[in-house]
């Protein structure tokens, strides 16, 4: 079973970390028991996404197991959780074994500030292009998911559910990607992402 944790923060954006999990946790209707998605913040207190949702984690950084897979969405949240010590901590202890390290929207800027960028290809937020081109040893590219070893990056907000899609490709193939897309009856191209 693959274990996926995806990192929430006070005023992260809802889609950015709600549409992956509902692809990635999907796939266990079609393929039982083949991952199981875990919300993980620092504490294991209630945090209050940027449009107000209430969401209550189900790890703090203390209680996470090792993952396969952690999925670093964005929001104006971001702007605080790309310099917490605590996030840095957490990301780069899991990232020692971890297969795929991934990003929604403005999320790149959390993997941006701590390096785990440098000298890679990486997307984001559509006007946020310039602000992670600065970081100079960052090639920036206009697409809705990119690829660059083990760091996956996808672009704006709704791009969680292609980012969600290609992991599912890359775990468990496309003929079960596409039928995840079919029972959520979203339109995506699976073999072209």
């Amino acid at each position: 079973m693959i274990k996926i944790g995806i990192l929430i923060f006070p005023q992260v954006e809802e889609m950015d970390f709600v549409a992956p999990f509902e692809v990635l946790s999907y796939i266990n209707k079609i393929k039982e028991d083949s991952s199981q998605v875990f919300l993980i913040a620092e504490k294991l207190e209630r945090i209050q996404a940027h449009n107000g949702m209430k969401i209550f984690p189900d790890h703090s950084f203390a209680t996470c197991p090792n993952l396969d897979i952690l999925v670093v969405p964005g929001g104006k949240g971001r702007l605080e959780a790309m310099y917490n010590t605590e996030i840095q901590k957490f990301i780069l202890h899991q990232s020692k074994q971890i297969q795929y390290i991934a990003s929604v929207c403005t999320g790149a800027f959390i993997l941006a500030e701590m390096g785990l960028l440098d000298g890679k290809k990486a997307t984001t937020y559509h006007s946020a292009f310039a602000e992670l081109q600065a970081y100079n040893t960052i090639t920036v590219e206009k697409a809705k998911v990119v690829r660059d070893g083990n760091i996956i990056t996808s672009a704006g907000v709704t791009s969680g559910l292609e980012l969600g899609f290609y992991i599912l490709k890359i775990l468990f193939g496309s003929v079960l990607a596409k039928e995840v897309a079919n029972k959520i009856e979203y339109a995506v191209d699976i073999d072209a992402l």
